[in-house]
């Protein structure tokens, strides 16, 4: 049998390594080509060297975005991961009806992005127009709206993950550690949060990726107003690209740089929390 696995493999993956390739390998490896030139389709290009990324770096609207995207980032991977590791907690309890809310919890994030946003969009907008306000009355309105969003979205994911984790936890390390005489918090701390440092890597890496990479929920939420002042990195990339005539080698370089951040931070981020794994 592994003889005729070891024989026929390249025939079975031959197909998805074609696709793959053709679907992703060789766009990313002309859209970085792109980036070096002036065009205005792929067959129409001139080479410009490091101009692209020049105007890219003195955008204001490109750096406003990335500071805008990273305090994004950081209060919903704290948000997210903290809320979804304390229901975890809670629906890894002997309650009854654990199985529903688990079900209930999971669902917002079976809705599309775009239909999201409109979703809460008028919700949202329903309830701050009793003050007289809306989502794109001031950036601040807005990123919150975000932030809720990202948060009602993503933290039923991650719950599932945090459960997955809790209960693979032995037994007898909890029994033990009861023995011992740890109260709740040094259970917590000294038990639970080491055994599922696993389930942490994995749900900081998502929601950090995910909050980073976010496009559709800030289109269909705010689409950047109030003047732009709401524009994540990827809906300035796209308008960039869509929107500025001209721009498309700019948008392109934007595009990798946007790619070069995401994979250094998670890479970071990964290292990180598996030395804490090595660690237990």
């Amino acid at each position: 049998m592994e003889k005729a696995i070891k024989r026929y493999f390249p025939i079975f993956a031959l197909p998805t390594l074609v696709a793959f390739t053709i679907g992703f390998i060789i766009p990313f490896l002309m859209g970085v080509y792109l980036s070096f030139c002036s065009f205005t389709t792929v067959v129409n290009t001139k080479f410009v060297g490091l101009a692209n990324y020049r105007a890219a770096f003195s955008d204001a609207g490109f750096l406003h975005a990335l500071g805008f995207t990273v305090l994004f980032t950081i209060v919903t991977v704290l948000l997210i991961n903290l809320l979804a590791f304390l229901v975890a907690m809670l629906l890894t309890r002997k309650i009854q009806g654990t199985n529903l809310f688990r079900t209930v919890f999971f669902m917002p994030n079976l809705i599309g992005g775009i239909v999201l946003g409109y979703i809460w969009q008028q919700i949202l907008n329903g309830i701050l127009s009793y003050f007289d306000r809306t989502l794109t009355y001031s950036a601040t309105y807005g990123f919150w709206g975000l932030v809720i969003l990202m948060c009602w979205q993503q933290i039923g994911y991650m719950m599932i993950i945090y459960i997955a984790g809790i209960q693979n936890i032995p037994g007898d390390v909890v029994e033990a550690a009861k023995i011992d005489g740890a109260g709740r918090w040094q259970l917590l701390k000294n038990v639970t949060i080491p055994m599922v440092m696993p389930s942490i890597t994995i749900c900081t890496f998502l929601t950090l990726t995910n909050s980073f990479k976010l496009f559709d929920q800030n289109l269909s939420l705010t689409a950047g107003a109030p003047s732009n002042n709401t524009e994540m990195l990827a809906l300035n990339i796209y308008n960039t690209f869509y929107g500025r005539v001209g721009w498309e080698g700019v948008g392109q370089a934007k595009a990798v740089l946007f790619f070069l951040m995401v994979t250094v931070i998670a890479l970071i981020q990964l290292t990180a929390t598996r030395r804490k794994e090595v660690q237990q």
